[in-house]
């Protein structure tokens, strides 16, 4: 049997998924639409359905809460006021479900991703992760019926980040990015270093538990993988804010700077990427898949041993977590 497409995949995923809750336990986030991708993008397209059986035999699922009544996306005040309201996250993707019906997917990405920016940091950036999930498996497929299960994920994910809308890093107003916008030049590069930054942080300081900081890493990440897809004009506030909310969770967390000597020994000792995203596999935790994936993706666009110091780091600590 020849082996499954990366839209196959994917979609075969999203349908299995489709009407599971956004959220388990005590608030935790599901990954499982997001990981099914990035292990479908890495070339695991046959581990797939084995991940979501794993997954969903795992987890129990929150209900979604049933929809209330119409968002008004023509009305600032009505949206505006539904803004973090997770209650009304059915509200929210029915929103974007009709938007996505009436206009292409990058003008729709292109009105709502400055009004969705300021709340980026909203459980610790996991809307605009999603939101990046689902863009780049929307820009890999043709028309036709896979698409229709995509824009279905696309609005999923932006009506989850703005029913989890959080204000937390300065220098923006809700609802509306900062009028900072610059020409775009440069930000996907900016952004490249932060991914890179962020990673030697997280490489070269203890932590309590190994999943809080990773995403300091993967929200500037999911706002890479959407820059090239916006206007010039929203890449450049794009990387501001994407900036502050990974500075603004070292505060959270508590995160010391690493030293010159923490620095140099995080990268003692790191396997290769290849066997990095084995391992991150291997384990099947979402969070060790998205960071290796991450990890592989910027060492392509910018090399830097800090991206598989990290990812290694993770593996690490979530196999003795798990185990």
């Amino acid at each position: 049997m020849a082996p499954l497409t990366y839209i196959d995949a994917v979609s075969e995923a999203l349908e299995r998924l489709r009407g599971v809750g956004f959220e388990h336990g005590p608030r935790f986030v599901n990954h499982a639409p997001m990981a099914a991708e990035a292990l479908a993008h890495m070339g695991h397209t046959d581990d797939v359905p084995r991940w979501v059986d794993h997954n969903l035999r795992t987890h129990t699922y929150h209900d979604v809460p049933e929809a209330r009544w119409t968002i008004d996306a023509a009305d600032p005040d009505d949206w505006r006021s539904a803004l973090g309201e997770f209650g009304r996250v059915a509200d929210w993707t029915a929103l974007f479900e009709r938007e996505l019906d009436h206009a292409p997917w990058p003008q729709v990405l292109a009105r709502w991703w400055p009004r969705l920016l300021p709340g980026m940091s909203g459980v610790l950036t996991h809307g605009v992760i999603r939101t990046a999930h689902a863009v780049r498996a929307l820009s890999r497929a043709v028309p036709g019926e896979e698409d229709r299960l995509l824009r279905a994920e696309l609005a999923q994910g932006l009506g989850y980040w703005a029913a989890r809308y959080a204000v937390h890093a300065p220098g923006v107003r809700p609802g509306d990015a900062d009028p900072r916008t610059g020409d775009g030049e440069g930000a996907a590069a900016a952004l490249d270093a932060l991914v890179a930054e962020y990673c030697g942080v997280y490489a070269s300081v203890p932590q309590r538990h190994p999943v809080p900081l990773i995403h300091s890493i993967t929200g500037p990440a999911a706002v890479r993988l959407v820059v090239e897809h916006l206007p010039a004009d929203q890449r450049h506030v794009s990387h501001l804010v994407a900036r502050d909310v990974s500075a603004t969770m070292l505060g959270w967390f508590s995160v010391p700077a690493p030293t010159a000597r923490s620095s140099a020994a995080a990268l003692q000792g790191v396997p290769d990427l290849t066997e990095v995203f084995a391992t991150a596999a291997g384990l099947g935790d979402e969070h060790a898949i998205k960071l290796a994936e991450v990890a592989v993706r910027h060492e392509a666009l910018a090399p830097d041993p800090r991206h598989a110091a990290a990812a290694h780091a993770a593996n690490r600590g979530l196999a003795r977590f798990r185990g």
